[in-house]
């Protein structure tokens, strides 16, 4: 009997920022050709795999984030790595008219979007008790928010007239209750929420409305300025039932097949990666508090985890 490959074990990955040195394809390599793909928190991260794995199969993007020396240095790796156009644009998903006028110059650079992948996330380690108000709003506004007004803005500016996909990145976080985590919880159990509804609402314009849910993910903001090391250090990894962390092109791999037409009839649902990692994995209270006080996350500015 020959060998064949593994069905467990990951793709290759990198930890940084960069496009991967090499690609092995799982789907035929022109499953996105002419689409264009407008991806939030793309310049880094989860939603900068996203975006290069979209590309590699024949997707255009527009990676829009606050930062535009972030999304100028990514669009400059991935249109080298892959050949595909893509477009840095900055603005604030809070901010409904920055979208705006982002939207408006990604359809006059390609003429469509045909893919809404919402992945600008904010997120801290901090106990409900010590949450500032503000904080609780600002990782709201940003992910919940944020992610509506892109939805919303999408629908208008093109999915009402012509179709589209939306894919947003939310988390496990509120399926048993995650200690220090109640202000991203929230937000993303909202996202959830979202997600039905809006399939619901938009299925008839041909519009498909979908979560992913990573769950630990190497090579990203979140994991290294959340607890990862942490985790590490107290093995956390074997409570998992597939016994690691995921990667960022795994995650790619699930939006890719969200977004494309391999999930034709798939919509107000939410598709899990995360190993099986919320059905087993315990809440460390003393050891997450311990992280806290020891000034890891407090009341500083959210960090993304995905941008």
């Amino acid at each position: 009997m020959s060998d064949l490959p593994s069905l467990h074990l990951p793709p290759e990955d990198i930890q940084t920022d960069d496009c991967l040195i090499s690609y092995d394809y799982m789907y035929n390599p022109t499953l996105l050709k002419g689409r264009v793909a407008f991806i939030t928190g793309g310049g880094s991260g989860i939603g900068f795999r996203i975006a290069e794995i979209f590309m590699r199969h024949g997707c255009d993007t527009i990676l829009f984030s606050r930062s535009m020396q972030r999304v100028s240095e990514a669009a400059k790796k991935l249109q080298a790595a892959t050949g595909q156009r893509c477009l840095g644009l900055a603005g604030d998903v809070r901010d409904p008219q920055s979208l705006n006028a982002a939207v408006e110059e990604s359809l006059r650079t390609f003429s469509r979007v045909d893919i809404l992948i919402n992945s600008a996330a904010g997120n801290f380690l901090c106990p409900a008790s010590s949450l500032s108000f503000n904080a609780f709003k600002t990782v709201i506004d940003i992910d919940t928010v944020g992610t509506f007004n892109a939805s919303k803005i999408l629908f208008e500016r093109f999915f009402r007239d012509h179709g589209g996909v939306i894919v947003n990145v939310t988390a496990t976080l509120s399926y048993k209750g995650q200690v220090l985590q109640v202000h991203a919880g929230s937000a993303k159990a909202a996202i959830d929420a979202m997600t039905k509804h809006l399939a619901v609402e938009w299925g008839p314009s041909k519009i498909r409305v979908n979560s992913l849910a990573p769950g630990p993910i190497s090579g990203t903001e979140g994991m290294r300025r959340l607890g990862g090391a942490a985790a590490d250090a107290a093995g956390i990894w074997p409570t998992i039932p597939l016994q690691r962390m995921g990667n960022k092109t795994e995650i790619a791999h699930g939006a890719l097949f969200l977004a494309s037409p391999l999930a034709s009839y798939v919509t107000g649902t939410t598709l899990v990666m995360d190993g099986g990692s919320w059905l087993t994995s315990p809440n460390h209270l003393k050891a997450s508090l311990d992280l806290w006080a020891s000034g890891m996350k407090k009341e500083k500015e959210p960090v993304s985890e995905n941008k």
